[in-house]
């Protein structure tokens, strides 16, 4: 199967979204180690040339999971800039949300119940460490899978678009990047309504403005 090849449609929308997160999980898991790295190079050289990142000074972006594409090389970069690192945590007492906690070199780390590093629950309580969402400048969010059209397809958990709905309202809202290995681009991918719109989707060969 090429990249851009559409995959087969099974009956409704909630089954095609099924089987494309299978495909494309498939697909970012099988790349190297070192593809890996030659990848998180390429999109973080193109992070660094859009206007939204150079602009902002309160950034979250994501440690990766399962072959996701690695934004972390871009820290460095931020911090030089004084920006200041954000990185999501699972709200507690919620269902399928997220907080944003402020991270440095010496922010207590815990695994979460997927297997993903996050900033200790206790440590991002305090509201000192955390912003609400829509103070961020800049929200990088880790796709499934995209098209050409600026859709996007994520894990299925919900956590980012339920916790970033207030962005459908008028109001402050951050700038919304999608990050993903360019592998993971199809044709068309089935839109489901609570879906939140992206600014832009970058993948390690492209940038794409819906």
């Amino acid at each position: 199967m090429t990249d851009m090849q559409e995959i087969a449609a099974p009956e409704t929308r909630d089954d095609a979204r099924r089987q494309l997160r299978r495909e494309l999980r498939h697909r970012r898991r099988t790349l190297t180690a070192r593809q890996q790295r030659q990848a998180a190079a390429r999109l973080c050289q193109r992070l660094r040339r859009l206007p939204e990142v150079r602009h902002a000074k309160r950034v979250a972006l994501y440690l990766p999971n399962d072959g996701e594409i690695d934004p972390t090389p871009l820290m460095r970069w931020l911090h030089g800039r004084n920006a200041r690192v954000y990185l999501p945590v699972l709200r507690p007492l919620t269902h399928n949300a997220l907080w944003f906690v402020h991270y440095h070199r010496g922010t207590p780390m815990v695994t979460n119940r997927f297997g993903i590093p996050e900033p200790c629950t206790r440590h991002g309580a305090h509201r000192a460490r955390r912003r609400a969402p829509w103070t961020l400048d800049l929200i990088l969010v880790p796709l499934v899978g995209f098209d050409d059209h600026g859709q996007r397809i994520g894990m299925g958990g919900g956590f980012y678009d339920r916790t970033l709905a207030f962005t459908r309202r008028p109001g402050p809202r951050p700038r919304l990047i999608g990050l993903a290995h360019d592998c993971q681009r199809v044709a068309r991918l089935p839109v489901a309504p609570w879906d939140v719109p992206l600014d832009a989707i970058v993948s390690d060969n492209h940038v794409l403005r819906p």
